[in-house]
């Protein structure tokens, strides 16, 4: 689509930059804590899900950045993540439809281990540089509604005080931003900022004007013509 989207994802960067500069830190004062390294791809098959600015993000950076026949590997792995992603949440719905608590199916989900599709042969990122926030953050504390998670290869100890990445913050901001997108597109789908999509899904979907319900211009005319 024509819509310029650099002055937003400019503002998800430095969101990135952030997020990176929290992971330094504790790294730093915790190196024998945080064990993550070349070859370790233990949060490559971890199930979560990409707020709307982000999934256009990693799309966008999709598009630009891998070759047509690369492309084509990528899409068939992402179809084949999906499928099982879907059994999943379906699960989950069912659970939740049995009266399973929240707690419960969440706790059941952070089990499941889903392969991630920008995941390589050689256990490597193939978007590495502009692999989601999720994944910047994997290997140290986090908390997402009031409960704390790590990486279980980590050093770090239950019960010991650390420093948090607070998840609820992060996604809060990126759904500040996915608001902003969608204003500044003048979308007629209104509350397609509160999406939520697995990874396989955001490079599976062609965010065109249909997609993102993007309206015409007023004084336009279909061809883009100005109407007298």
């Amino acid at each position: 689509m024509e819509f310029d989207f650099s002055p937003i994802f400019n503002k998800y960067e430095v969101i990135v930059k952030a997020t990176e500069d929290v992971f330094a830190k504790v790294k730093s004062d915790f190196p024998e804590c945080v064990k993550c390294d070349n070859g370790c791809s233990d949060c490559c098959h971890a199930l979560f899900d990409l707020t709307l600015i982000e999934a256009l993000y990693i799309n966008h950076q999709f598009n630009q950045n891998i070759d047509e026949a690369k492309k084509a590997e990528l899409i068939e792995k992402a179809n084949r993540a999906d499928r099982k992603i879907y059994k999943i949440k379906r699960k989950a719905y069912k659970a939740a439809s049995a009266g399973t608590t929240e707690k419960e199916i969440l706790d059941a989900i952070a089990k499941e281990r889903v392969r991630c599709p920008l995941l390589n042969d050689q256990d490597k990122c193939d978007l590495y540089v502009y692999r989601p926030i999720t994944c910047r953050l994997y290997g140290i504390p986090t908390a997402f509604n009031n409960t704390s998670h790590t990486c279980g290869l980590s050093g770090f100890e239950e019960g010991k005080p650390y420093p948090t990445a607070n998840m609820d913050t992060l996604h809060r901001k990126l759904y500040e931003l996915s608001v902003e997108l969608i204003a500044a597109v003048r979308s007629k789908h209104i509350k397609m900022a509160d999406m939520l999509v697995p990874l396989s899904m955001a490079l599976l979907t062609d965010f065109d004007e249909t997609y993102l319900g993007v309206k015409e211009a007023e004084g336009s005319n279909k061809e883009g013509e100005e109407t007298s």
